[in-house]
């Protein structure tokens, strides 16, 4: 290394850390005693507004206010304002327990009815959190000793939005006002810098600017229309991965989009899921009242225990990958939806994988491996693997504590066998099995869950499955389910702004745009762009006419990976003068080299 590189490394600044709230017993007390004193504030500048629930949430807090006048930008600021000055005046924030009686007392004096039905569902003891002497609320803690703990300069209010009394549309309407608080000024300024760079990256944005995909009231929320190019992406993702799998072993299938009813009742999801299934379709309301009808499927699961049950099963057949591209529906709130990320519909990239209990280990990690080729070919490598068990508190859950044990025991054994970084995530199993699940962290530092694998010992169990063995015995296999991709809308949503829409050369919808200087040169352009298509590289020709700046600018915009510039010169010699987005200008280079190196860099995952 020269010294001038050690120069600019030690001028590097350092990166700021952002941790969430449950990552730091401070931030917990700074943002809970932060909304207090908001919620101070807030009382003080509008007397009418009564205060209701106020939490810490991962970036920052939120208090709900019953309030006559909508809060505005204005008051918001207003808010800060008086919050700088409640900090300033150094109160004390000190904790009482009283009796469940003297709460009431109090609460009746101050006349807060929704403290009423806070306290309701308190259990003992009843603590109360001051500021000073003059505010008070119901609260758990933990906060600040004094007002002086926090940083006014590290506080920010953000936004008002509507907010139902205990999150029920049939009570009364709330305003939610959003604030963030930090240890520092500098944290602060950190992450409205990276506000700012999400909302620069927001997929629903640049997926409209890159018409990729839109959505449709008449058509309903959360089910997003696939454009031509978006199409072209899915597609394009689509046959990687099917490629991939057909390398491994996995046999395609192909399941309906409904079914009986019945067929959710014996796997469990009608009395585990059903709130989040679309109601059942029955044909008449004796069938309905019977339960008996159609739903629309929300996992892929049970068709394909169906096909594998169609026959007897010898263990020479396993073990047997069934696997599709299953679209599954499932009932999201509005209030949920966002976007590609949340929605109602959506492709899952599913296999349900159906082995012997000695093959279980192998091919588990098989399993991982392909995971891994996955994010590898995608760019993506900031991930951690958490082990998503069941909380032995909950109801939520099928089978047996054995069969819950054994099935944890093999995902441990897998992730400690292959060194993986990872962490337990009690409570996050799904109700028939538990998970190792990949989470995901993008140029953000934000988190997303992407592929998954799941061991599951109930659903054979539940719907009788057997294979033959090698003695003459009747045995029950095991059920591994995977999602490499865990779904092809989120999957997309999460790229999107990964790359901020500039998609690698091998997924981008249009790897090279070609440009032609005027309408001389459009016919040669066409030839080359026909050739490039039968060759299997996605290649267009700008036929707007446009002058030649535009016509590049017009592709910068659209974020064409390679751009090829087409004049007199290089129809003479038959070339192309070439620019990426990747290395800038490379010059004229021939027809046949510009195709070879496409080819080569597309079948590498690499750039041109």
């Amino acid at each position: 290394m020269s010294p001038n590189q050690d120069i600019h490394q030690a001028e590097q600044p350092e990166k700021i850390k952002l941790p969430r709230t449950s990552e730091s017993e401070n931030l917990k007390k700074i943002r809970h005693t932060t909304s207090h004193v908001m919620a101070m504030a807030v009382q003080k500048l509008f007397p009418k507004a009564q205060v209701t629930i106020g939490p810490w949430i991962e970036n920052g807090f939120y208090y709900d206010f019953d309030s006559p006048e909508p809060f505005t930008d204005k008051d918001l600021k207003a808010i800060q304002k008086e919050m700088a000055k409640i900090i300033n005046r150094k109160l004390p924030v000190t904790r009482e327990e009283v009796s469940r009686e003297e709460a009431e007392r109090r609460i009746k004096e101050i006349n807060e009815p929704y403290k009423l039905e806070i306290l309701a569902d308190l259990k003992e003891p009843i603590t109360i959190y001051h500021l000073g002497d003059q505010w008070w609320d119901l609260c758990a803690g933990p906060h600040v000793e004094n007002t002086q703990d926090l940083n006014p300069k590290a506080i920010d209010l953000e936004s008002v939005a509507g907010a139902y009394w205990r999150g029920d549309e049939t009570k009364a309407q709330l305003q939610r006002i959003y604030g963030t608080a930090w240890e520092t000024p500098e944290q602060l300024a950190e992450y409205k810098r990276r506000k700012e760079e999400a909302l620069r990256r927001d997929h629903r944005k640049l997926g409209k600017e890159l018409g990729l995909f839109v959505f449709s009231d008449l058509v309903g929320p959360g089910l997003p229309l696939w454009t031509p190019k978006g199409t072209v992406l899915r597609s394009v993702l689509e046959d990687f991965l099917k490629q991939e799998q057909l390398k491994r072993g996995y046999l395609p299938v192909v399941t309906p989009h409904i079914a009986r009813v019945d067929l959710f009742k014996t796997s469990g999801h009608w009395q585990k899921y059903k709130e989040d299934m679309f109601p059942l379709m029955a044909e008449d309301e004796a069938a309905a009242a019977l339960e008996q009808g159609f739903v629309m499927k929300p996992m892929n699961c049970p068709f394909h225990i169906q096909i594998y049950k169609s026959e007897l099963r010898s263990y020479r057949e396993l073990p047997m990958r069934l696997a599709e591209f299953g679209t599954v529906y499932r009932y999201e709130q509005s209030g949920e939806l966002g976007g590609l990320t949340r929605v109602r519909g959506f492709t899952v990239d599913d296999s349900h994988l159906f082995v012997t209990p000695e093959q279980l280990d192998s091919e588990f990690l098989n399993v991982v491996d392909l995971i891994l080729s996955v994010f590898k070919s995608l760019q993506l490598k900031n991930f951690k693997a958490r082990l998503s068990f069941r909380d032995p508190a909950s109801d939520k859950y099928i089978g047996s504590d054995e069969a819950w044990e054994k099935a944890q025991g093999a995902i441990r054994r897998a992730v400690e066998q292959l060194g993986m970084d990872h962490f337990e995530g009690i409570g996050e199993a799904a109700f028939y099995g538990p998970k190792l699940d990949f989470i995901f962290q993008d140029a953000l530092e934000r988190e997303w869950q992407l592929g998954t694998v799941q061991v599951d010992y109930n659903l054979p169990e539940r719907f009788d499955l057997e294979y033959v063995a090698e003695d003459g015995s009747r045995k029950r296999p095991v059920m591994i389910h995977r999602a490499p991709f865990g779904s092809l809308e989120r999957l997309i949503g999460i790229l999107i702004e990964e790359y901020a829409g500039d998609f690698p050369l091998w997924l981008a919808p249009v790897q090279i745009r070609l440009l032609s200087v005027s309408d001389a040169q459009l016919d040669f352009a066409k030839a080359v762009v026909a050739k490039m298509l039968t060759l299997g590289i996605r290649a267009e020709v700008d036929t707007s006419g446009d002058r030649l700046g535009k016509l590049i600018r017009n592709a910068e915009k659209d974020k064409i990976p390679v751009m090829a510039v087409v004049g007199a010169k290089e129809v003479e010699t038959n070339s192309l003068s070439i620019r990426t987005r990747a290395s800038g200008e490379l010059g004229a280079i021939s027809v046949d080299e510009v195709v070879q190196k496409l080819q080569d860099a597309i079948a590498n995952f690499d750039n041109f």
